[in-house]
């Protein structure tokens, strides 16, 4: 069963990643400033926007008009949870300033004017979230560095022993994903629970047959109906394929994918075509340019570009053999930025050598659907359970479709141009992938702690033996037992984990004093994140907020405040999404002096991605992984000698 306790990164709304972070920072000030902004104009209707309604039916959609709003929390609440939560990153002098800053907000007009103003906009009638429109836009579709390697997540799948051929492993997920997705269609799929609560299922609206599409200052989401799409694209050596899985009203068998993918394969390989993909991989206003160059450079393109839109998802065979993890997580992280369509909601990734993963784009969908669907469709085709269908290959199946655009040389210059940036971005990252095997989840349970709260403080420990401080920490919180409800960030600094550090590198402490550290750091971060889970963290309320001041009003003093921008600068962006059938997963960081790491506990093994740039900062993810790995060993014989103290000291009777 998969599990994903918490979601995915932090926001992507204050990322200083490079050139273009002041135009960005300009265009998030802007709206962070007025709350009186008009979106743009919604597209067609065969390119809806997310809907905000609950209009879908079904077993997975049964809970929906049940499901509480997202609640905007009270400044008493939410005011003295930020203090605590930024005094163990300030001196006591700067935090004796922002207590003062904070307390005067707190008694202010101003402070119960925009408390009103945002309680108001949660109460209109209609409004669904008073988060959502706000968070998707400044956190995704007005963000215009490439989503690739910046804001799309990944998954690294297990082999499958069973399948080394690629296109018979390609085959077989393919029709495991189908199933997967009937249900969605058919509303059959049972909704998310956490434990007795359910949760929202709106973002399966955006699963399949769905697309981001550029546009000049904020993306749009497209989707398609799903009983009239019934194919799915494929990319092959930078060539674009339509392969209808539906013939004579039955789904293709596997035998029967696998033998189109061949003549794909076949096909693709056979011929050079220019990289139209690596368009995608752009910053999203260059291209918006370039995908109305691609629309206007024939008449046939943009039909074309609703073929492979509207397909349900994308396949992508790469000619390549990935090794070591490294290898095969910049595989499914980024690729070489050509053999993809990177605005795609899915993509299926299997190469040469049977290596396969999913990239997923983040504007619409967190990490729990996808890890879902990625768990399904594992334990589908590695534990024998997905149907195969006929071993035999029907006669008269249509040709996959090959998408021949148009490319005049303005275009091929644009691929090239493209390119180039691609590949600067790529190598400005380094990568690391700790697979740590000495225990896991089980391990971790047996000493007493939540697996999540442990790991969390394994990579505060680690950081802190690298650089001897801690900085912002930020791991996403799920909110989805709230209406359209996404993340909350959990904030994983606290004094109660600085202390644990200091207590764990001190060799003057008792292993008894050092568990006792753990514990009730790890308690602490635990308190916290039932408390985001709720709504009751402390960054979406100080974004609501900062949103519904109008641009002729005076900033609060709480938001130049040189605390809250240091609080909300992620040193370390964290998140959890686990299966027993994922090799990792993985993101970017989201500040240039920061690291991304993602980690997956598994019964037997901890994996972590770390990502971080090569520049002036001097970032190390292979420093940085192994004292990841010191402070887990430590962590685990510390509680190990505390608890055989213990017992030495009271013996049974």
């Amino acid at each position: 069963m998969y599990k994903a306790l918490s979601l995915l990164k932090s926001s992507t709304a204050f990322r200083p990643l490079h050139s273009t972070f002041a135009q960005n920072k300009a265009a998030a000030t802007q709206l962070a400033t007025n709350h009186t902004r008009e979106f743009a104009a919604m597209p067609s209707a065969t390119q809806q926007q997310k809907p905000t309604g609950t209009r879908s039916t079904g077993k997975l959609y049964e809970f929906q008009e049940q499901l509480p709003k997202l609640p905007v929390p009270s400044l008493s609440e939410t005011l003295p949870r930020y203090l605590r939560t930024v005094e163990p990153l300030l001196s006591v002098k700067d935090y004796a300033n922002t207590k003062r800053i904070v307390e005067e907000f707190a008694q202010s007009a101003q402070g119960r004017e925009l408390q009103r103003r945002l309680e108001a906009r949660a109460a209109e009638p209609g409004r669904a979230n008073w988060l959502e429109e706000w968070w998707n836009e400044l956190s995704y579709m007005g963000y215009r560095d490439p989503v690739v390697p910046y804001v799309s997540y990944f998954y690294a799948f297990k082999d499958d022993k069973l399948r080394r051929n690629p296109t018979q492993r390609a085959a077989a997920l393919v029709r495991a994903m189908w199933a997967f997705r009937a249900q969605v269609a058919s509303g059959d799929l049972a909704p998310e629970m956490a434990r007795d609560t359910p949760l929202c299922s709106n973002s399966y609206r955006f699963m399949f047959n769905a697309t981001r599409v550029p546009r000049k200052g904020a993306d749009y989401e497209a989707t398609y109906p799903l009983g009239e799409n019934e194919h799915i694209a494929v990319v092959r050596n930078n060539q674009f394929f339509v392969l209808p899985l539906v013939h004579d009203g039955q789904i293709l068998s596997a035998t029967e994918i696998a033998s189109q993918l061949d003549r794909i394969v076949q096909r693709a390989d056979s011929a050079a075509a220019v990289p139209i993909g690596t368009l995608t991989s752009d910053n999203r206003d260059k291209w918006t340019e370039n995908y109305q160059l691609l629309a206007q450079a024939a008449p046939e393109n943009a039909a074309l570009l609703e073929r492979l839109h509207s397909a349900a998802f994308l396949l992508c065979l790469d000619d390549v053999q990935p090794v070591t993890r490294e290898e095969f997580h910049r595989v499914f992280w980024h690729g070489d930025g050509r053999n993809r369509w990177f605005d795609k909601s899915l993509q299926l990734i299997v190469c040469d050598n049977g290596k396969a993963g999913l990239l997923a784009e983040h504007s619409s969908m967190d990490g729990t659907p996808t890890c879902r669907l990625s768990d399904y469709i594992l334990d589908q085709t590695l534990n024998g359970k997905v149907d195969l269908g006929s071993a035999s290959v029907r006669t008269g199946l249509q040709e996959p479709e090959f998408l021949r655009f148009a490319t005049p040389p303005a275009v091929v210059r644009a691929t090239e141009q493209a390119g180039a940036r691609f590949d600067k971005v790529v190598d400005q990252h380094q990568l690391r992938v700790l697979q740590y095997e000495a225990f896991g989840k089980n391990e971790i349970k047996r000493l007493g702690f939540s697996p999540d709260a442990f790991v969390q403080m394994a990579i505060q420990l680690g950081y802190y033996k690298l650089y001897g401080r801690s900085r912002a920490t930020y791991e996403a919180a799920a909110t989805r037992k709230f209406l359209h409800g996404r993340t909350e960030t959990c904030r994983s600094v606290s004094h109660e984990s600085i202390a644990f550090c200091n207590a764990f590198e001190d060799p003057r402490t008792a292993p008894t004093e050092k568990l006792a550290a753990l514990q009730a750091a790890a308690k602490a971060h635990g308190a916290y994140a039932r408390a985001c889970s709720e709504g009751k963290g402390v960054d979406r309320h100080l974004l609501g907020l900062r949103l519904v001041l109008r641009a002729d009003e005076e900033k609060p003093a709480i938001f130049s405040d040189p605390a809250y921008v240091e609080s909300c600068h992620w040193a370390l962006s964290t998140s959890q999404l686990s299966s027993e059938h994922f090799e990792g997963w993985g993101f970017s960081e989201v500040v240039p002096d920061g690291y991304g790491i993602a980690y997956t506990i598994r019964t037997d093994a901890l994996i972590f991605h770390i990502a971080a740039m090569k520049n002036e900062f001097g970032l190390n993810v292979d420093h940085l992984a192994h004292y990841i790995k010191e402070a887990a060993s430590e962590m685990r014989m510390a509680a190990l000698s505390a608890k055989l103290s213990e017992k030495a000291s009271n013996p049974k009777l």
